[in-house]
């Protein structure tokens, strides 16, 4: 009897163990890869070029012990005669998770074809807060971006998308997403509308706060 229930008991404490091994990898394996900023950086649209957003996002996700990542801002810049930097071209190839492991987008062409991930329910801050979105006061769900629906930099006309490639807060405009995909009709989360201006009171005018999001490209 006393050895059948030892050889039991380490049945089951063998089985935990292998449980408590898949759960440890399950949780490894959805790192966080994905979040909106919980907080813009208080100027506009000038976010001290790609760099200074970059390290935005950066001290963002050290601040919540995920600052072992390459992160790096969604956000793409527009040059004359030449092509930019892409957004899509900046973040890696996924797949991405946000803070409660739950998945984004397996892949870039998931991410941009036809997503329906990102919602008010999935976009979360680094620390897993859902962002303020339409119906909330204020209503914070323009997400600077830049970029068309593809996430590349290529835009119909002349105008000014990336408010002086983010180192404007006041002249010129930003092509803005809905991370709670809702707002004029147009759903997309990565490209909505443009903003009314790049100053900061412009950006919160338009329904915004001057937050952005972040990839882990690793």
């Amino acid at each position: 009897m006393k050895k059948t229930m030892k050889k039991t008991l380490m049945v089951v404490a063998i089985g935990t163990s292998i449980l408590m091994g898949s759960v440890t990898l399950e949780a490894a394996e959805r790192l966080m890869g994905f979040f909106v900023t919980s907080v813009g950086m208080g100027n506009g649209g000038d976010l001290g070029g790609l760099a200074g957003a970059d390290g935005h996002c950066m001290k963002l996700a050290e601040a919540v012990g995920a600052g072992d990542r390459e992160w790096r801002a969604y956000l793409s810049t527009e040059a004359a005669d030449t092509r930019g930097e892409f957004a899509r071209a900046r973040i890696g190839s996924g797949p991405w998770y946000n803070a409660y492991g739950v998945l984004i987008a397996a892949n870039l062409t998931e991410l941009h074809l036809y997503n329906k991930t990102i919602t008010l329910e999935s976009a979360l801050d680094e620390s897993g807060r859902r962002i303020k979105g339409r119906g909330d006061k204020p209503n914070e769900h323009d997400i600077l971006t830049g970029a068309p629906e593809d996430g590349t930099g290529y835009f119909p006309d002349e105008q000014d998308h990336t408010c002086n490639n983010w180192t404007s807060s006041g002249a010129g405009s930003a092509q803005v997403g809905h991370h709670d995909r809702h707002g004029g009709g147009n759903t997309s989360w990565n490209s909505a509308h443009a903003s009314r201006g790049c100053s900061q009171d412009d950006l919160v005018k338009t329904g915004g706060a001057g937050k952005f999001y972040c990839f882990a490209a690793d």
